[in-house]
């Protein structure tokens, strides 16, 4: 079992991060169930900005899209941001948009088969909307969803305090990620076992 983390913070490589630090958390918890666990933190990477499998030269995209096609499982971290998920969240939906022309020898999205869930961090509401946003869009492009499909975490209203800065995860958090990762993983070889039928 291969999940793919693509964790879309603004922040790049080494700023510390809340949606990393969940990301890594929710890996933890794919890793006690036997998965292999790739995390990326996309705006480290030139994703172009567009609707196509490849945008040109230097897009760094596809080499990503190879390795969401290799995973069962693809986690998609975000921050909210005014209310909403953050822009690279918002380029890698996009980018996904591509795959509604992809499909294999039987009629069916090259993402068929292959399960999604959702990590959000803020420090302030808006958890449910942004995983409802992201929820719909993947399930769009052919992801399937488990139960529980979403951890987050938000933070009192107009207060300043970081997920990445809490002393302890607490406990809701904690259980959330684990049933997000379980459920997801089920559902994951349930899909490998029996994929879905020929459009």
């Amino acid at each position: 079992m291969r999940v793919l983390s693509l964790v879309c913070t603004l922040s790049p490589s080494p700023k510390p991060s809340s949606s990393m630090h969940l990301a890594h958390q929710a890996g933890e918890e794919f890793r006690k169930l036997g998965a292999q666990v790739e995390t990326v933190r996309v705006v480290d990477h030139d994703v172009h900005p567009g609707v196509g499998l490849d945008m040109g030269e230097g897009d760094a995209w596809p080499a990503l899209r190879e390795k969401m096609l290799a995973a069962d499982i693809l986690l998609l971290a975000t921050p909210i941001w005014l209310g909403h998920p953050s822009s690279v969240c918002q380029r890698v939906l996009e980018r996904l948009d591509a795959e509604l022309s992809e499909q294999d020898a039987q009629g069916r999205l090259l993402t068929y088969g292959k399960v999604a869930a959702v990590v959000v961090v803020g420090n302030e509401d808006g958890a449910h909307k942004v995983s409802a946003d992201l929820f719909q869009g993947l399930n769009d492009v052919g992801f399937t969803l488990a139960p529980g499909a979403v951890t987050y975490w938000v933070g009192e209203a107009m207060q300043g305090t970081d997920y990445q800065d809490l002393d302890t995860t607490p406990e809701a958090v904690a259980s959330t990620t684990h049933t997000l990762a379980v459920n997801t993983v089920h559902l994951a070889r349930l899909l490998n076992e029996r994929p879905y039928p020929a459009s």
